[in-house]
């Protein structure tokens, strides 16, 4: 009841604050209407007050009375005693100058046509003069909170702004304004020599990118804003990497789609992503062929939970499909992305399933029930050194997961299978590689025996483990018109996706170090989670059946070059004040990463940055019956799982050292 109380008295006060200040306002609008007729008056006879006429100061005097009330009514009407003219903006500039204008127009016509026509420097003087004196009164606290430095006890942080444009200007006037931040612009950088010497909102451009480190230096620069949004990410990299030789914290604005929607502000600057150093513009995929290949049928996501299944859920939702499952054994993953998908797309025939592709009677009955046309499998242990000490384990739900997964999708009819694969499939030294190769061996198997049409010979391996088998009565109709086509697709480390090294890096920057990186010489191929999922969309549309997709990942990027810059980036110095930690090649873990191996060859599709790899010839027959035994040792937890995978794969290389 006390506080309720305090909120009322509060409240009532604000109310008497308000009434009393609208009621000054009101009398300075008084004084300023007829103060200004009057000066304007009194300067048309230069000043002198007895050679004003007579008529023409009796015209004045009987005008008035009626001039200011109706001049009053307007300014209520317009609203310019209920503002709260600290926050004044455009809007209620425009409503104070149309105010003043009709106030104006009212005063004209009536002293003319009532009282009498006076000079016409009255007219103009007088009006012009109320105009000014009526807006910037209200303008004025505005104005003197613009003009007023920051108060603050604790030293400014000094900032230099990269980019003088309309975007740099933008965030210079927010700077001046903001409460929130302790930045001061000390300094200003441009490429553009027209412009080295002037003066930018207060601030001087002092040269171009060629002179950062000096001026870091000269101006003791702790902090760096980068504000050209219409910079490409060659232009953004370049000078980014000058500014990581520095020891400042960099920030950039985030895009030029901000400039566009005027959100430049302190508040948009985010911290130095790895995007912004990779040095590419962003692949722009044109998926008009996707639309037509998933508008209007049933597309099933497995592992449509985990980071790269969740984007591909969220691609496939705005191409129109008929319907979309999503199937996954981690229920707050799925539940997740179900909830995000229902309130962007709520007309979206959306089904949510939790169940594991180890599961084949789960698998059977998803398919049996749903039917679904398209299937990208996304389902899968991924993390190497999680694999290396649970080798079993990537063998059941990678490699039996998806020969269960693409038997059920072959006998219920689906007419594509887009299998998920990876760099570390090519030459593999761990595990987790090999079993991807396995899956990549697996949908070739299927795809040779479909085309040959002896998909009856495709063993239904899981009927070892006491699960049903899709043809009951051994007559083989399951297997009559099986038209599914098999591909994978294959790419590299994808940014951001769980797991991967820069969140981790990132962590450890904020925890203030070490930054663990495993060989100095290591690089990666990256890819952004959205760009890695468009194409491997646009990849599943030029399939035929068989083909391993490589996706172009641009050039690869050495992971300690990327830690180190980060470090920079983040206003720290490496190995000073965050130390850089090698801990070694952990088992399995290659230096250099493979898109293809060397006897698969590259042939070229209609886009450029996807390329299809020659399937490597292997004894599809043989290999079936390996997978069968691979399958039951793997499920018996065999310890000798580790050289049964490198018997099936001749490129697989294991580290000696393996455990179970």
């Amino acid at each position: 009841m006390g506080d309720t109380h305090r909120k009322r008295r509060g409240g009532k006060r604000r109310l008497r604050h308000w009434h009393f200040y609208a009621a000054l306002l009101l009398i300075y609008d008084i004084i300023v209407i007829l103060g200004s007729y009057f000066f304007a008056l009194w300067s048309r006879f230069d000043f002198v007050y007895s050679s004003i006429p007579a008529e023409s100061f009796s015209n004045y005097t009987r005008a008035m009375p009626v001039v200011v009330t109706v001049s009053i009514a307007i300014f209520f009407a317009m609203g310019l005693y209920r503002n709260m003219w600290r926050f004044a903006s455009v809007s209620d500039l425009e409503r104070g100058v149309a105010a003043s204008l009709l106030s104006s127009i009212f005063h004209i016509v009536y002293i003319t046509v009532v009282c009498g026509r006076m000079p016409v420097t009255y007219y103009i003087f007088g009006s012009l003069l109320q105009m000014v004196l009526v807006v910037s009164i209200r303008f004025s606290y505005r104005i003197l909170l613009y003009l007023r430095p920051p108060r603050s006890s604790v030293p400014p942080i000094r900032v230099m702004l990269i980019g003088a444009g309309q975007a740099g200007q933008m965030l210079l006037k927010d700077l001046r304004r903001s409460k929130e931040t302790n930045d001061q612009v000390v300094c200003v950088i441009d490429d553009n020599p027209n412009k080295w010497g002037r003066i930018i909102e207060g601030h001087r451009v002092v040269g171009g990118r060629d002179t950062i480190l000096e001026n870091v230096e000269k101006y003791k620069v702790e902090k760096i804003f980068f504000a050209i949004p219409s910079a490409t990410a060659a232009q953004k990299r370049d000078i980014l990497n000058i500014c990581s030789e520095t020891n400042c914290e960099v920030k950039v604005l985030p895009g030029i789609y901000q400039f566009i929607l005027g959100e430049i502000s302190v508040s948009k600057m985010k911290a130095v992503s790895v995007e912004d150093l990779l040095g590419r513009e962003p692949i722009k995929a044109d998926l008009r062929e996707v639309y037509d290949f998933i508008n209007g049928k049933t597309v099933l996501v497995t592992g449509g939970g985990g980071s790269i299944g969740s984007e591909l859920c969220r691609q496939i939702a705005g191409h129109s499909p008929k319907r979309l499952i999503i199937f996954d054994i981690y229920e707050n993953n799925a539940y997740a992305i179900q909830l995000e998908l229902r309130e962007k797309y709520p007309d979206l025939d959306l089904v949510t399933l939790i169940g594991s592709v180890r599961d084949s009677r789960r698998v059977y009955g998803v398919f049996k029930k749903y039917r679904p046309d398209i299937v990208y499998h996304a389902a899968a242990h991924k993390h190497v050194p999680l694999m290396e000490d649970s080798p079993c384990e990537a063998i059941k739900n990678n490699a039996i997961g998806t020969y269960k997964t693409a038997y059920a999708a072959m006998i219920h009819g689906c007419r594509r299978f887009v299998l998920i694969s990876t760099d570390k499939a090519v030459n593999p030294t761990n595990i987790m590689g090999a079993s991807k190769r396995l899956c990549e061996m697996i949908i070739q198997a299927f795809d040779a025996k479909i085309k040959a049409g002896k998909a009856h010979e495709i063993p239904q391996l899981f009927t070892h483990l006491g699960e049903e088998n899709a043809d009951k009565d051994g007559t083989g109709k399951v297997y009559k018109n099986i038209r599914t086509e098999f591909v994978a697709v294959r790419f590299g480390n994808v940014l951001g996706s769980n797991g991967s090294v820069i969140p981790v890096f990132k962590k450890q920057i904020e925890k203030g170090g070490p930054v663990t990186v495993t060989h100095p010489d290591i690089i990666r191929y990256f890819m952004t989670i959205p760009e890695a999922v468009s194409l491997v969309m646009l990849a599943g549309t030029y399939a035929h059946g068989g083909e391993i997709f490589v996706l172009d990942m641009g050039s690869p990027v050495k992971i300690d070059t990327l830690a180190r810059n980060l470090i920079r980036l983040s206003g720290f110095k490496p190995d000073v004040d965050i130390k850089i930690e090698y801990t070694g090649l952990r088992p399995g873990e290659k230096l250099y990463e493979e898109k293809l191996m060397a006897e698969e060859g590259m042939e070229k599709t209609q886009n450029d940055l996807i390329h299809i790899g020659k399937p490597l010839v292997f004894d599809t027959d043989r290999f079936l019956t390996q997978l069968d035994g691979l399958m039951i040792a793997a499920y018996n937890n065999k310890e000798d799982i580790i050289p049964r995978v490198a018997h099936i794969i001749t490129t697989y290389h294991p580290e000696k050292k393996q455990s179970l």
